[in-house]
């Protein structure tokens, strides 16, 4: 039987508005496609250069704004600096929200344009502020469009990668920040030794002013995605496995993050490697992250949920191996954390992509949330690892707590899939149990391979007008 209703008038169109047609991935050439790609790119790795320089520096921007306590007591003054660290992930984590509803009534292509001005105004404020106090503001605010940039930008990559292709899509938005790990940072933290930190963040200010214009520039124009509301966004809060998948986020990846944060003095005085080694650790580092972030998106692909499971405990496993062999080793220390930050950046794409899914409609909201709970893991990872560097157990402790870290996320993880599995079941057995009757709120669901289930929409009478 089939139904038909006569079609709804098409309202005309306004000139005014922001909603010409978005150009499809086919209808520009591969040239235009990489420029804009590239555009996207640019600005992640002024995000990276600005998160990630800073732990590499924290010993010299704790010497230039907290000269006293560090002349007495370095190890509480690096704590203390950590909140630098701490401040900018908090900045990211109110943002990303905030942002993402706000955006509703903007063009993508607008959007990220703004952000990328926002970041260029914090980055300039962290360059020229006075005292600790005020630069820990300025790190809040800089961080502000963090999450909003890369969940803009993740959408943005994945229209132009074209359908099927959404984790390869998050994998290009965050190959800026891989690749800022692989260059930016060591080439950052270089400087910084030499030059001052202050300049640093004036570099990387420059490079948030050429993205704009590449933005401007490369982009194809994405229009205001018609009907979107605010309140439409927020029910994707509601969702309780949006929360789940954020812990999983949070707490996993602050281990990573508490060992990451103090990186330049776990080199110096675990693994007693020189000052100017530092950059290299770094470089490892990143060389870690942008090699992890392909097969990560390549692999979320083909097996989202395959992804997480083996990736989690290489993660740990490498937590372990860094743990163990940079003791007094440069080398332990540099495999661990090309290791430690391959196996992160491998999970990255799979928990974006689960979160845009699970936010369906409010996919912006979703793709932000990713940063805002990946700096949550952040700011707990910089403070747990400081709190154990304060409290006398030495700079090897953040690592244990990294991988009592990574192993609760890695519970959640197993949790939560198996709970879906379990959720799963027992809708396709109330499916079973009701697929002769023409009653009751019936859910759909794929019948399992195993057996074949009558078709259900060929059974129910529909009533003309429901």
């Amino acid at each position: 039987m089939t139904l038909t209703t006569a079609p709804r008038p098409t309202p005309a169109p306004d000139p005014a508005a922001d909603t010409a047609p978005a150009p499809a991935p086919h209808e520009i050439t591969p040239g235009r496609r990489a420029l804009a790609l590239f555009a996207l790119a640019l600005g992640g790795v002024g995000i990276g250069a600005s998160e990630f320089a800073t732990m590499g520096l924290l010993p010299g921007i704790a010497d230039g704004l907290l000269p006293s306590q560090m002349a007495t007591d370095p190890e509480a003054g690096i704590a203390r600096a950590g909140l630098l660290i701490t401040s900018y992930a908090l900045g990211v984590v109110v943002g990303a929200p905030v942002l993402a509803l706000l955006s509703v009534r903007w063009s993508r292509t607008s959007m990220i344009t703004a952000l990328a001005v926002a970041l260029v105004a914090g980055t300039v404020l962290s360059a020229l502020m006075p005292t600790f106090e005020l630069t820990v503001a300025a790190r809040f605010l800089a961080g502000l469009p963090h999450g909003a940039y890369f969940g803009v930008a993740s959408l943005l990559a994945a229209s132009l990668m074209g359908p099927g292709s959404q984790g390869k899509g998050v994998a290009v938005a965050l190959s800026g920040l891989t690749v800022a790990n692989l260059v930016g940072v060591p080439l950052m933290t270089a400087l910084g030794q030499v030059a001052g930190w202050r300049v640093v963040y004036l570099v990387i200010a420059v490079i948030f002013v050429l993205t704009v214009f590449a933005l401007r520039w490369a982009v194809p124009h994405q229009a205001l995605v018609a009907g979107r509301r605010m309140v439409d966004e927020i029910v994707a809060l509601r969702r309780l496995q949006l929360w789940v998948i954020m812990a999983i986020a949070a707490v996993g990846f602050a281990g990573g993050f508490a060992v990451f944060s103090y990186v330049a003095d776990i080199a110096t005085q675990v693994s007693g490697a020189a000052l100017s080694m530092v950059p290299w650790v770094l470089a490892a580092a990143g060389l870690g992250m942008t090699l992890g972030n392909i097969v990560g998106g390549t692999a979320t692909d083909r097996s989202l949920n395959g992804t997480l499971l083996i990736g989690f405990p290489v993660y740990i496993a490498a937590l372990v191996g860094l743990f163990l062999g940079s003791q007094n080793s440069v080398v332990g220390l540099l495999i661990g954390f090309f290791a430690v930050n391959f196996a992160s950046s491998a999970l990255s794409p799979a928990l974006q992509t689960w979160l845009i899914r699970v936010a369906h409609r409010s996919e912006v909201l979703g793709a932000s949330l990713n940063q805002a709970a990946f700096n949550v893991a952040n700011a707990l990872g910089a403070a747990l690892g400081g709190a154990v560097i304060a409290a006398g157990f030495g700079y090897r402790a953040p690592m244990l707590v990294a991988i009592v870290l990574a192993s609760l996320g890695f519970a959640l993880v197993a949790g939560t899939l198996l709970a879906l599995r379990v959720r799963a079941h027992r809708t396709l057995a109330v499916l079973r149990e009701h697929e002769s009757t023409y009653t009751g709120a019936i859910p759909v669901v794929l019948p399992e391979p195993a057996r074949e289930v009558p078709a259900i929409t060929d059974a129910i009478p529909v009533p003309v007008g429901s």
